[in-house]
């Protein structure tokens, strides 16, 4: 691994808020692509900060700054991507579910999908089931991806799937969801079509699902 990448992986492990953008310059000054910097760097960074949540060494907050720090990185990223290649995999609507105000998980899933070639539509955080739907009809996304933290509100997942089933369009959809309350059980009970356990996870997941539809 190049010693530049894996400075990004350690900025990003570090929560190292100040450090990531000169880290990532130095990257894009060897010639390396914004989508190996986010894959190899910030990704697996993203992936050993999320195992230690697990191991409990770090905490919620820990998490937010995580996200904070990719926050920083991704501006620098975008302005080198090529425009060409973002939406040219197709549109993804993403939301956190009504009643949940939690959206770093969401916002870190969006920054990879769009450097991966996919045109993201962010409504946000609380976003009521109808206006998820609603915005599927008009902006022809088939993609969904749907963010829920706590375990109270993981009934909005259903409401999306029942409101997009009554309005004749369940079968032209795909519906996934992400976050720390859900499993591949939840899927199972909310109707929905895949489950992804982690940010990169979600990337492969919308891949696959783009190439089916």
């Amino acid at each position: 691994m190049k010693e530049s990448i894996y400075a990004i992986q350690q900025a990003v492990d570090e929560l190292d808020i100040d450090g990531i953008q000169d880290k990532v310059k130095a990257c894009i000054e060897e010639g390396i692509s914004p989508f190996e910097i986010i894959e190899e760097g910030i990704s697996k960074g993203l992936e050993i900060v999320g195992q230690k949540f697990e191991e409990g060494e770090y905490f919620l907050a820990d998490l937010i700054l995580a996200g904070e720090v990719v926050h920083e990185a991704m501006p620098l990223l975008e302005d080198k991507m090529d425009p060409s290649l973002i939406g040219k995999k197709g549109k993804i609507i993403l939301a956190t579910v009504q009643g949940d105000i939690h959206e770093i998980g969401k916002n870190i899933v969006g920054m990879l999908l769009k450097a991966n070639g996919f045109e993201i539509l962010d409504l946000g955080v609380d976003v009521p089931a109808s206006k998820i739907i609603e915005t599927a009809k008009i902006s022809g996304a088939r993609m969904i991806g749907l963010s829920a933290l706590l375990t109270t509100m993981v009934t909005s997942i259903k409401d999306v799937v029942d409101i997009a089933t009554e309005s004749g369009l369940r079968d032209q959809l795909k519906i996934v969801i992400g976050g720390a309350c859900t499993s591949e059980q939840l899927k199972d009970e909310m109707g929905a079509d895949a489950y992804g356990a982690t940010a990169v996870q979600a990337v492969s997941i919308f891949d696959g699902l783009s190439q089916a539809l």
